[in-house]
C-alpha cells in the first residue's frame, strides 16, 4: 500500500481553498510548504485544525441565523454547514486509511 500524506494532504488544501476562493469571510486553511522536512504530525495537526475552524465557522453562522442576524443568509449557512460536513468527512477517511495502514505494517513479518 502506497500513502503519500503529503500528496493527501495538499490535495486536501487545494480543495479548501478551492472551496473558499469566492468566499472572502471564510476560514482560508493555512498554506504549508510540502517538503521532506515538515513533519507528519504537524500537517495533521494543521488539517484538524482547520477542520476544526471550518466546524465553528458553520456553528457561528447557525447561531446567527437563529438569532435573527439578518447579515447571515440562509444560504451561508448551508454553504458553511456542508463546507464543514465534507471537511469532516474527508478527514474520517484519511484517519481509517491511516488506521488500515498502520494495521497492515504492524501485521507484517519481522
Amino acid at each position: 500500500m502506497n500513502i503519500q500524506p503529503n500528496a493527501l494532504y495538499q490535495e486536501m488544501q487545494s480543495l479548501a481553498v478551492e472551496a473558499t476562493r469566492n468566499k472572502p469571510d471564510t476560514i482560508v486553511p493555512t498554506q504549508t510548504a510540502a517538503t521532506s522536512s515538515a513533519q507528519f504530525g504537524d500537517l495533521l495537526s494543521d488539517a484538524i485544525n482547520t477542520v476544526s475552524g471550518l466546524q465553528k465557522d458553520a456553528k457561528s453562522k447557525v447561531t446567527a441565523l437563529e438569532m435573527g442576524d439578518r447579515s447571515v443568509s440562509l444560504s451561508q449557512v448551508m454553504i458553511a454547514s456542508q463546507k464543514s460536513s465534507v471537511a469532516f468527512e474527508a478527514t474520517v477517511q484519511v484517519r481509517n486509511k491511516l488506521v488500515e495502514s498502520y494495521k497492515e505494517i504492524m501485521s507484517m513479518p519481522v
